[in-house]
């Protein structure tokens, strides 16, 4: 019963970052179609959701580390150190 709990964390915790991403993306487009202004508007968008995804992925890979699922830990090990070294 657990392992359910956990896989579905998981999975809300994937979504959650595939939000994340997705609005960033859509920032990004707005961007090349100069709907926003590249230094304000844009920036300032796309800056207020940069933490929040650090933090989502960093209590991913806790919660994968505590739940002893090493592959999925192992296999976004890089994106958590690529977000350390930002």
């Amino acid at each position: 019963m657990a392992s359910l709990f956990v896989g579905l964390i998981t999975f809300f915790v994937l979504i959650a970052l595939l939000a994340l991403i997705g609005y960033q993306l859509m920032c990004f487009a707005d961007l090349e179609f100069d709907y926003t202004d590249p230094l304000i508007d844009s920036a300032a968008r796309i800056n207020k959701v940069v933490v929040p995804e650090f933090v989502v992925q960093a209590v991913f890979c806790f919660v994968c580390i505590a739940t002893g699922q090493g592959f999925l830990c192992f296999m976004s090990l890089p994106n958590l150190h690529y977000n350390f070294k930002l």
